[in-house]
């Protein structure tokens, strides 16, 4: 695609702080929910604060070549819920947080070490475009469920008739969704100059009026459907970020070698189910700015990137890390891939989580809006994947079947729970598709010669 600003171009300063606060817009929901959803106590300022260090380890890993970046990783949900099974103290939880989150990041680190010495080219045998391409399409497929959600706040989902049934709260939403989703696609496609460049800060601050409309009509006439802005964060905000280490110094000396086994359990299984999104989102990348990213930098410093990256966020914000999509599907809306606007990013979120009137302002953006912003962003990574379908030849029925098997166990959420390890659709649908495609589209002996 034709980009704006390349990975090495620098914009100037006063639209690089534009740029990277859009950054920082698209990743932020999802990076201070992680917290939001595990509980006991964690920080969304510190998870943010965590983000931006892994952020900016990951880019000097990958020598300042790879423009994304890392957030709070949902993966680990189910392991970093374990760090807390069967009540066992906040302080020996934030230890298991931080010991899991080394242990993923130490699988990273092996691979790579693997990686460096075997080459790559067997990831490409291995998952040529008929397999990523459709992977790719599913991360953000995957992810549409949650921006439709979003969008319709307050509305009922009834399961019987697979819909969501419409209510005041729910139409109020939608209108602010709708408002959010076609201003950020107006700027991108009729958007000159710096407009075309910050669709997603128009079309959030024109979600944020109209909410703000509705919810001041609804405050002067007592209608609380009509109230989709909350400010009641504001009378709880900390001024300092509780970092992880802090409390989980505390809890070392609890460490069984019992629970250091159920945490190794839980987190190093997850480990190797990432990986493969981690492959899939750098395919998508490289084919966004043009560059092969698994190539050069190489796939051994994007995992290295990824891994320490991961043990660096961990340890400030209990959350491990990993590149996300929509971040990626920014740099490709947007056709700004300066790898300094990411740096600028992960510098501003290390400042903003200690700033807390800014970080407690950038939650109150109702989720309708954001819903606004990520049906765009999921969709560009949904139709990434399928554009990497182009150059395949879908009449030969090896390559049809193999895409069809990604895309419908993705779709179809086969998730499996095997113990207390989850593999998540997409490891699933991608690790079907591999073994579909070497056993049914290997290329013929007279081929290869």
């Amino acid at each position: 695609m034709n980009l704006v600003y390349k990975v090495n171009d620098k914009p100037k300063f006063s639209q690089l702080i534009v740029f990277a606060l859009q950054q920082l817009l698209a990743i932020l929901a999802a990076t201070i929910a992680v917290p939001s959803i595990i509980g006991h106590g964690m920080s969304q300022s510190a998870a943010l604060f965590g983000a931006g260090v892994g952020t900016i380890v990951y880019l000097f890993f990958t020598k300042f070549k790879s423009p994304v970046f890392l957030g709070s990783s949902f993966a680990f949900l189910g392991s970093m819920a374990s760090a807390f099974a069967g009540g066992v103290s906040m302080s020996l939880g934030y230890a298991g947080l931080v010991i899991g989150a080394v242990m993923a990041g130490l699988v990273y680190v092996i691979i790579a070490l693997i990686v460096k010495f075997a080459g790559v080219k067997w990831i490409s045998k291995l998952m040529p475009a008929v397999v990523i391409g459709p992977t790719v399409a599913i991360i953000g497929l995957s992810l549409a469920g949650n921006a439709i959600k979003d969008s319709l706040t307050g509305a009922v989902w009834d399961s019987d008739l697979s819909a969501y049934v419409m209510n005041g709260k729910g139409w109020v939403s939608l209108v602010c969704a709708l408002v959010t989703l076609l201003t950020v696609i107006f700027f991108s496609v009729k958007g000159k100059k710096m407009l075309k460049l910050i669709p997603f800060i128009l079309g959030i601050i024109a979600g944020y009026l109209v909410a703000l409309v509705f919810t001041l009509i609804g405050k002067s006439s007592g209608n609380e459907a009509l109230q989709v802005l909350n400010f009641s964060a504001f009378s709880s905000m900390k001024w300092v970020p509780d970092f992880t280490f802090v409390e989980a110094f505390k809890g070392f000396k609890e460490i069984s070698g019992q629970y250091i086994a159920s945490i190794a359990v839980a987190y190093i299984p997850v480990a190797f189910v990432v990986l493969a999104e981690h492959i899939a989102d750098h395919k998508n990348l490289s084919s966004i700015i043009g560059q092969d990213l698994i190539e050069n930098p190489g796939l051994h410093r994007t995992l290295l990137g990824d891994g320490v990256g991961s043990m660096a966020g961990a340890f400030f914000g209990g959350c491990p890390n990993t590149t996300y999509g929509e971040s990626i599907g920014c740099v490709a809306i947007t056709g700004n891939a300066s790898v300094i606007t990411i740096l600028a990013t992960a510098i501003i979120a290390i400042a903003a989580s200690f700033f807390a009137p800014f970080v407690t302002f950038l939650s109150t953006i109702p989720s309708c809006v954001m819903g606004g912003v990520c049906i765009t962003l999921y969709g560009f990574i949904a139709v990434s994947g399928l554009k990497m379908l182009q150059p395949v030849d879908l009449n030969d029925n090896r390559n049809l079947f193999t895409a069809s098997v990604i895309l419908i166990a993705g779709i179809g959420s086969m998730a499996l729970n095997i113990g207390s390890v989850t593999i998540t659709k997409i490891a699933v649908a991608l690790i079907l598709g591999v073994i579909v495609n070497l056993l049914f589209n290997r290329p013929a002996k007279k081929n290869q010669e």
